[in-house]
């Protein structure tokens, strides 16, 4: 197996891709603006603020303006107004607070004890040894990966698709009409389709339920639990149901990750970025022109005013060719590069 890891470290933000087998697994996003609280791992002391029997947990203070929902189990209390000790072990997501789970009785006030794991920790996590590939073409993987994550997944004489709703992601294997009755192309086909769809999920950091529409009806359930735990791994908090009678495979993934477009975008379904990032991609376009053209004395790329301020201050540390123009007749997200 072949890994390839790029690693863009663009002022404002860090971001590293692995690339197993020429395919997009993992995409990384260390933003200086994240809140260091909320983030996978961070441990902190937290106040309980409200106790949610209703739900078996409470919602937690973390300091500096972050909170979370704590789940109880097993009889633990934690009255209001305790302190807690907690660990993020799911990030924010669709409007949802991030999750942290018990560790113990705090003391103190609300407070970060330990930070997450840093980006570059969990890259050698999940390829050591593997030398990153920077400059212009850690770049360009970065966009095509969040390019893929978007695109329908083929398979050989198929494609997957693979959706996100606030209840559940469906995927959805098909096979070209006239292999449809060839149960070997059929199984075929649905081991691959499982492969592809565990890449797609986890590029694109999802979790929660998966009902996975196999092909055809009448399946091994032995055989296609074995696929489906080879494609998803064994990490022991997935749960995996069997086939029904309608050819659907479930099964349930732990969320950790804050999806990625709702990293990215401020509308998923238009893929339109956020003020911030569309800054972030500002000062990362105008990066990769300096690195395509080093003979041009000023590169200066044209964007929105809310933009362009954003973007000022991780522009100016590009150096002195690098500059911004406010231009209100283009929408968050658009651009226009000039070079002189």
């Amino acid at each position: 197996m072949s890994v390839e890891v790029f690693l863009d470290d663009t002022p404002g933000e860090l971001r590293a891709v692995v690339r197993r087998d020429g395919h997009f697994q993992h995409l990384l996003i260390e933003n200086e603006g994240d809140d260091p609280q909320t983030r996978l791992g961070a441990r902190s002391v937290a106040r309980v603020r409200q106790s949610a029997p209703g739900l078996k947990g409470a919602f937690v203070d973390l300091g500096a303006g972050g909170e979370a929902f704590l789940s109880l189990r097993g009889g633990t209390s934690a009255p209001m107004g305790a302190k807690v000790e907690v660990e993020v072990v799911a990030e924010q997501r669709a409007g949802k607070a991030p999750a942290v789970r018990w560790i113990g009785p705090g003391s103190g006030e609300p407070r970060l004890l330990a930070p997450a794991p840093t980006l570059m920790e969990t890259l050698a996590r999940l390829a050591p040894g593997a030398a990153p590939v920077t400059g212009k073409a850690a770049i360009e993987a970065g966009w095509q990966a969040v390019e893929e994550s978007s695109a329908p997944v083929p398979i050989p004489g198929g494609t997957v698709a693979v959706e996100r709703t606030r209840a559940m992601v469906t995927v959805d294997i098909d096979l070209n009409s006239h292999d449809m009755g060839r149960g070997r192309e059929r199984d075929a086909a649905n081991r691959r389709g499982l492969l592809e769809a565990a890449r797609a999920i986890q590029l694109r950091r999802w979790g929660g339920l998966v009902a996975i529409d196999l092909i055809g009806a009448g399946h091994d359930g032995a055989a296609v639990l074995k696929a489906a735990k080879a494609a998803f791994g064994d990490d022991p908090r997935i749960a995996f149901g069997p086939v029904n009678r309608f050819g659907v495979l479930q099964l349930v993934l732990p969320w950790e990750l804050t999806p990625l477009e709702e990293v990215l975008y401020r509308q998923p379904n238009l893929q339109a970025f956020w003020p911030r990032q569309a800054a972030q991609e500002a000062a990362r376009r105008i990066k990769f022109e300096l690195l395509s053209d080093t003979t041009r004395a000023r590169i200066t790329l044209r964007c929105p005013d809310e933009v362009a301020r954003l973007a000022a201050p991780l522009v100016a540390r590009l150096g002195p060719r690098a500059h911004l123009r406010a231009d209100d007749g283009l929408r968050i997200g658009e651009h226009v590069i000039e070079a002189e």
